[in-house]
């Protein structure tokens, strides 16, 4: 598991990007305090799925309104699937890894 961000740096209910070894990764910080790690590029159109709207279970493209399950990058509109990483919280740090 490697650091990627301070947990203060994602606020509540929103997502940021960071480039992680040549990928861009979206990392969400849901509402309840859990954090979880997409491909942060669309499928469709190449939209930032970071800027897209979240809750518990899916974010929502901010171009053309396609779902993801955060959990498991399962398309929930006929779009292609997004990778998903395994991320985590360690002492306010963001941890993406296994």
């Amino acid at each position: 598991m490697r650091p990627i961000a301070s947990v203060h740096d994602i606020p509540l209910g929103e997502g940021r990007t960071f480039a992680v070894d040549g990928d861009m990764i979206a990392i969400f910080r849901l509402r309840d305090g859990s954090v979880r790690a997409t491909s942060a590029v669309c499928p469709h159109k190449g939209g930032p799925l970071a800027d897209g709207q979240i809750d518990l279970k899916q974010v929502i493209c901010p171009l053309h309104l396609n779902a993801w399950d955060l959990r498991t990058g399962c398309s929930l509109s006929g779009q292609p699937d997004v990778a998903v990483y395994p991320v985590s919280i360690d002492d306010d740090k963001i941890m993406l890894g296994d």
